[in-house]
């Protein structure tokens, strides 16, 4: 049992550094991020709600197709990947990262990595479920989808979006 808890520790402390590794232009970008997204200063989540608020009136006003939206978030997010890790070390200087940002950094790629290994275990689950008990795995599918979209049904998308985007910062307040 020991032996597969080291093992396991060794495997996550592998990922976390390929994570870290490959976020490595991103990083102090990423610790701004994670500043804002936990709320250190008292108008970080102000900052937050008009954002998100500027960002979906900009969606309704403008009324874009699905193609033409997810066209531009998939162009919006290219140029980011493009231009951040360059102009990133121009704002922020390689020479001013502390041990202290660099521990931050470690921790958020280890958080990342937990979570994508909560999602695998989440589906290994459901697929699990699928094989030993499919009557229990089609009816709890079946009744979540149902419940899904009658909500989807009765909410304008957009709105239930930016609800979904606005709640999603209520937890971290919770945490504190």
């Amino acid at each position: 049992m020991a032996e597969s808890d080291n093992k396991s520790a060794n495997v996550l402390a592998q990922e976390t550094a390929q994570l870290e590794e490959q976020l490595q232009g991103w990083r102090e970008v990423i610790l701004a991020g994670d500043r804002v997204l936990r709320w250190e200063k008292p108008w970080f989540p102000g900052a937050l709600i008009g954002a998100t608020t500027v960002v979906f009136l900009l969606i309704y006003y403008l009324d874009p197709s699905v193609l033409t939206g997810l066209s531009c978030t998939v162009m919006l997010l290219c140029l980011a990947d493009y231009f951040v890790p360059t102009l990133a070390l121009k704002v922020f200087g390689s020479n001013k990262w502390t041990t202290e940002q660099q521990q931050r950094f470690h921790e958020i790629c280890n958080n990342l990595v937990k979570s994508e290994r909560r999602v695998v275990g989440w589906w290994k689950r459901l697929c699990s479920l699928k094989e030993e008990k499919p009557k229990v795995y089609f009816a709890s599918v079946i009744s979540g989808l149902l419940a899904v979209a009658w909500i989807g049904q009765q909410v304008h998308n957009l709105f239930l979006t930016y609800l979904i985007g606005e709640f999603d910062f209520v937890p971290t307040v919770t945490l504190r």
